[in-house]
């Protein structure tokens, strides 16, 4: 019975230290790069002048803070159909 017990216990510490290795080893291991999602391309119609002041991206979504060309305005991109869903104009 001794016996037994002596070799189950061996296969459990060589089978936990497998464990903690293989563990060790994927953790060290850098991340696979995600696959980007293909972005519709998208054309803004601004005026000549105008710069992309500031981006904010949400779920499916990007709003550009836009200067120049005219006052100064937030235009907000659809990224599943590059379209342009909503524009609002800032006072100076």
């Amino acid at each position: 019975m001794l016996k037994i017990a002596v070799v189950v216990m061996g296969v459990l510490i060589l089978g936990g230290t497998a464990t903690l290795v293989t563990l060790l080893v994927r953790r060290a291991m850098p991340a696979a790069p995600t696959a980007t999602p293909n972005l519709p391309p998208a054309l803004l119609d601004e005026p000549a002048g105008t710069r992309i002041a500031g981006a904010s991206a949400l779920a499916d979504r990007v709003v550009l803070r836009l200067q120049g060309g005219g006052p100064d305005r937030v235009v907000v991109v659809d990224l599943r159909s590059g379209r342009v869903v909503g524009r609002i104009g800032l006072a100076r």
